[in-house]
This record gives structure tokens, C-alpha cells and sequence, in this order.
């Protein structure tokens, strides 16, 4: 089974990028005495290629949503929390998701007046072409709270294989969110090697205050150890923002890797960081510089 390993984390006060891929943790915290209400995110989630059971064992009690019981009709429970920021992927049994074989097409009114749906099905094409999928979603009876889901499955004959997620949602309080990944098997037409590619997007802003956030990365494979990891991230809150961007290459040989980091007030004072490494042969190299920059424009910058 492929496992997607990505991963990121942000918490109420502090944004921190774990030790993936063997890099020293590092946290960047911010001032939140001007907002006493505090924005918190969570999902965690993971996909292997293997065909799940039929069924659907539904574990949706660790959502605890606000608009729906727990002990409401059989089915799916309202998830209105906003996803966690550097997320791992979890086994898709632990969410209670089945891509089933048959087609289903259902929907539902709890007791609390919030209704649900849930689609299945499969289509069939060209060349051994195969596509399961499956949508889920749901609203409260006010409609101050949505979620919606959809995840699929794809082969062929060529040996294709992918699976993927999109999911969004807002809850009464005003947050609200989307993220969408995928994984991909395939071969390479000209080189005939094999190629695997994972990626995952997820962004989340908060209703009543003026703080959000977003991410992409991506890691790409190939059959001769050729390998591409990289990641983008922005955040604001309140009167900060801040960027990251990182990157790894390995060519079966030499290994490049590199980050580039700033944050920024509204007053104008800018600081951040930027590095590379490469090795090559047991040979290895550093470089980079420190910086900041007051709110009247003066730059310090010594290199590190």
C-alpha cells in the first residue's frame, strides 16, 4: 500500500513546522494578546492503493459536531472543524470511509432538523478505464453549518492508479475551509520508468477574526531514485504574515535542498531567513543569510 507521509501543524498561538524528511523543528510564535478568541484547526486522514471492504463503518463520533447528536440517524455526522494545519495522513477506516462497489444514492433528516446525503458509484471507459467514487455532505436545519466530501479512486490497464480527496466546509462561527490531495502511479511514456506523485492543497480562514492560512506540497519518484519534495505555506494573523517555501532534490547522486522564510507586520518591519545545501560525492556545501528590515528601511543581513 502507498502511504501519502505529509505532514504540518499550526496551534493557537505558535506555527510550527515538524522534522519531516530528517529537518530540525522550528517554531515562529505570535502575539495574540490583541485577540483573546482563539482559532483552532484539525482532520488528520490516510489513503492506501489497496481496495478498502464494501461497507461503511461509520466512526464518525471524533468529529463531536454542533448541530448534530451522536446517537441521530445512521447517516454521516456533520464535520465543521476546520482542518489542522501539517496534518499526517490516517487510515481511511479510521474516518469510516468505503468506496463501494455498488451505487448508492441516499439522504436523511435527523432528529435535530440537519440532513445528510451520500452518492456512490462507478463508471467504466476505454483502455480498462475505472473510477469509484463517493460524495457525502450535509448541512444544519439553520444552514449555518456545511460540509461536503468526495473521494475517488482511478486505474486502467496501463498500470494508472490514483486516489483522491476534496473536501470543504464552514461552521456558524463563520470558519471556513477546503483541501483537496492526490496520489498518483503511473509510468513515464519516454523513459518507460515508474513514477509516483503525491500532492495536497489545504487553506482555512477564520470568520471572526482576521487570521487564515494556506499550503501545497508535493513530492514526485521515479524508478531510478530521482526524487522532489517541496511545500509552500502562508498565514496571517491579525497584524502578521508570514511565508515559507522549502525544497528538496535528489538526482540518484547529488541532493539539493532549500528554504526561504519571512514574516511581516503592517507597520513594515520584515524579517526571515533563506538557506541551501548540497552534497555530492561525501562533499557538501551551506549558504544563506539572516535578515531584517526595520519600518524605516534599514536592511541587516549577515551571512550565515
Amino acid at each position: 500500500a502507498l502511504m501519502i507521509p505529509i505532514g504540518s501543524c499550526c496551534s493557537e498561538v505558535s506555527i510550527r513546522r515538524a522534522a519531516r524528511f530528517g529537518r530540525k523543528a522550528e517554531e515562529w510564535r505570535l502575539d495574540r494578546r490583541k485577540s483573546p478568541r482563539r482559532f483552532r484547526v484539525h482532520a488528520s486522514f490516510t489513503m492506501p492503493f489497496a481496495s478498502p471492504e464494501p461497507g461503511y463503518a461509520s466512526k464518525q463520533e471524533k468529529f463531536s459536531p454542533r448541530c448534530t447528536p451522536k446517537n441521530s440517524s445512521d447517516g454521516p455526522q456533520s464535520r465543521d472543524t476546520p482542518p489542522k494545519r501539517d496534518t499526517g495522513i490516517a487510515n481511511e477506516k479510521d474516518w469510516g470511509i468505503s468506496l463501494l462497489n455498488e451505487n448508492v444514492n441516499e439522504s436523511g433528516t435527523n432528529e435535530d432538523g440537519s440532513t445528510w446525503y451520500r452518492e456512490s458509484g462507478e463508471d467504466l471507459g476505454e483502455n480498462g478505464y475505472r473510477c469509484r467514487g463517493t460524495r457525502m455532505g450535509g448541512q444544519c436545519k439553520d444552514g449555518s453549518s456545511e460540509w461536503k466530501e468526495t473521494w475517488w479512486e482511478k486505474s486502467d490497464w496501463t498500470g494508472y492508479k490514483e486516489l483522491g480527496v476534496e473536501k470543504s466546509g464552514r461552521n456558524a462561527e463563520g470558519d471556513s475551509w477546503w483541501e483537496t490531495w492526490q496520489e498518483v502511479l503511473h509510468q513515464d511514456e519516454w523513459s518507460n520508468l515508474a513514477r509516483i506523485e503525491r500532492s495536497a492543497q489545504k487553506q482555512a480562514k477564520s470568520g471572526p477574526e482576521n487570521a487564515g492560512w494556506f499550503e501545497k506540497w508535493w513530492e514526485k519518484y521515479d524508478g531510478k531514485g530521482w526524487t522532489e519534495k517541496g511545500a509552500h505555506k502562508y498565514g496571517r494573523l491579525n497584524e502578521q504574515s508570514w511565508w515559507e517555501k522549502w525544497g528538496e532534490h535528489y538526482d540518484g547522486g547529488s541532493v539539493v535542498k532549500w528554504t526561504d522564510k519571512w514574516a511581516e507586520t503592517e507597520l513594515g518591519t520584515k524579517w526571515g531567513d533563506k538557506w541551501e545545501e548540497k552534497f555530492f560525492a561525501g562533499i557538501g556545501s551551506r549558504q544563506g543569510e539572516t535578515w531584517h528590515v526595520s519600518s524605516g528601511g534599514e536592511r541587516m543581513s549577515p551571512l550565515i
